[in-house]
Parts: structure tokens; C-alpha cells; sequence
């Protein structure tokens, strides 16, 4: 029973805390008018997300291919980048003669990046309660303390979807909402990876890497261009970037 309550806290955990960051609009008393910094911000974040979080472990992941190991990694944050800008066709013809159509593209994409930067995690951390199944508590543990540290790691992630959708003009409880579910795939992909615990491993870096790609494409294409000018906007994507960098490494 114990270890059903430490799983599904686990499990739970990495998406509570994605709604709890994307909480942070309702705190947010700038105009509606879309605002540069935030745009920074968010782009700070998901770069150094897609690094430290997914870039560097994928590139790890691939040992077996010895100082090539970087070809398959590279491989796959291209097709992410590909898949995205396919996405990116897709959503803009879908909103095509809609009013304000290019501003709502930009937070779309955001969402949907963050979307597919969660899967990966969710992955990693349903893989350690998997494999911690057939361990003792140590491995439980070990399992759980991955889990928070994910956890630790989406609250500022949840912020990077809700408030650029608010400032982009959608309400502060749909962006809230948006901003929660971009983190709802966690636990779902948990299930998939504690239930393919002995296989999803040898799948996970190209995932990874692939989810990597997707974030760089829409902070290249959206999320620096939406920044402009403005002279806070860089310290924005500092902050934001500076924040990620010590969560992911500071939890390892």
C-alpha cells in the first residue's frame, strides 16, 4: 500500500506543480497588451530547459555510439524542429482570417511545446518507479526525489505558458487552465513509462531530443521576434534562462 501512496504521489506531483506555476497569472497586474519581457522570460526558460532538462541527457543517453554520439541527438532535435514547423503550417491555417490571428499563433505554440517538453519527463519519472518496482525503499526513494526534482522544475515552466497567453490577451482563468494542462501529459506518460519500464529506455533520448528541437524552434521562430526591441526583454530571457539552468542542475 505504501508504494502505491509514494507512486501516484509521483506522479501527481510533477502535474500539481505545473498548475501551481501557471497560477502565477492570476498575480499578473500588466496590461493585456502583449508584453516583450514576458516573451523573454518564457524563452529564457525553455531554452535552458531544452538543454539541461533534455539536450545534454539525450546526448549522454547515446554512450553506446562512442564520440558520435552527439549524430543520433542531433538527429532528432532536427525532426523535432521539422515536426514543429509542420505544426506551425498547420495551426497558422487553421486561424487563418481569424482576427488577431498572428498574435494567438505564438502562445499556441508555446503551449504545445511545453506540451511535448513534458512528455520526456513524465517518461523519465513513470521509468524510475518502474524500475524501482523490483528494488527496495532505497530505489523508491530515488524514484520519488526524481519526481520532485521534475516537480520543482515545472513551476516556473506552468508561468511560461500561462502568462504569455495572458498578455498575448487571453483571459487569466483560460490561461491558467491552458497552462495547467500543458502539464497533464506528465502523469499519463508516467503510466506509459512505468508499464514499459524494461523498454521505453532505449527509446527515451531520441524523445528527449526530439522534444528539444520542438522548444528551440518556437523560441527562434516566435518567442524572440514577439520580444522585439524592448530593452528588458534580454533580461527577461536571462532570468528566465538563469532560473531553469539552477533548477535543472541544482536537482539534477
Amino acid at each position: 500500500m505504501y508504494d502505491t501512496i509514494m507512486t501516484a504521489t509521483g506522479f501527481s506531483v510533477v502535474f500539481v506543480a505545473t498548475a501551481a506555476g501557471a497560477a502565477l497569472v492570476f498575480f499578473c497586474k500588466q496590461s493585456r497588451a502583449e508584453n516583450p519581457l514576458c516573451s523573454g522570460l518564457a524563452a529564457g526558460i525553455m531554452v535552458a530547459a531544452s538543454l539541461f532538462s533534455l539536450l545534454l541527457p539525450s546526448i549522454d543517453g547515446f554512450m553506446g555510439f562512442g564520440r558520435f554520439r552527439f549524430a543520433p541527438a542531433a538527429f532528432s532535435f532536427l525532426v523535432g524542429g521539422a515536426f514543429f514547423a509542420l505544426t506551425d503550417g498547420a495551426v497558422r491555417r487553421f486561424l487563418s482570417g481569424a482576427e488577431g490571428s498572428e498574435k494567438k499563433v505564438r502562445p499556441i505554440k508555446t503551449f504545445a511545446a511545453m506540451t511535448v517538453h513534458n512528455i520526456p519527463e513524465g517518461l523519465a519519472v513513470g521509468f524510475a518507479f518502474g524500475s524501482a518496482a523490483s528494488g527496495g525503499a532505497k530505489e523508491l526513494a530515488a524514484a520519488l526525489a526524481l519526481a520532485v526534482g521534475i516537480a520543482v522544475q515545472n513551476f516556473p515552466e506552468g508561468a511560461a505558458v500561462s502568462m504569455p497567453l495572458y498578455s498575448a490577451g487571453t483571459g487569466k482563468m483560460k490561461a491558467f487552465m491552458l497552462g495547467a494542462l500543458s502539464g497533464a501529459v506528465e502523469p499519463i506518460a508516467a503510466i506509459v513509462g512505468f508499464i514499459f519500464s524494461t523498454s521505453i529506455v532505449a527509446a527515451l533520448p531520441y524523445i528527449m531530443a526530439f522534444a528539444a528541437g520542438t522548444m528551440v524552434f518556437v523560441v527562434v521562430e516566435d518567442l524572440i521576434p514577439a520580444a522585439g526591441e524592448n530593452k528588458l526583454a534580454p533580461w527577461g530571457f536571462m532570468a528566465g534562462f538563469a532560473i531553469m539552468m539552477a533548477l535543472d542542475v541544482a536537482l539534477g
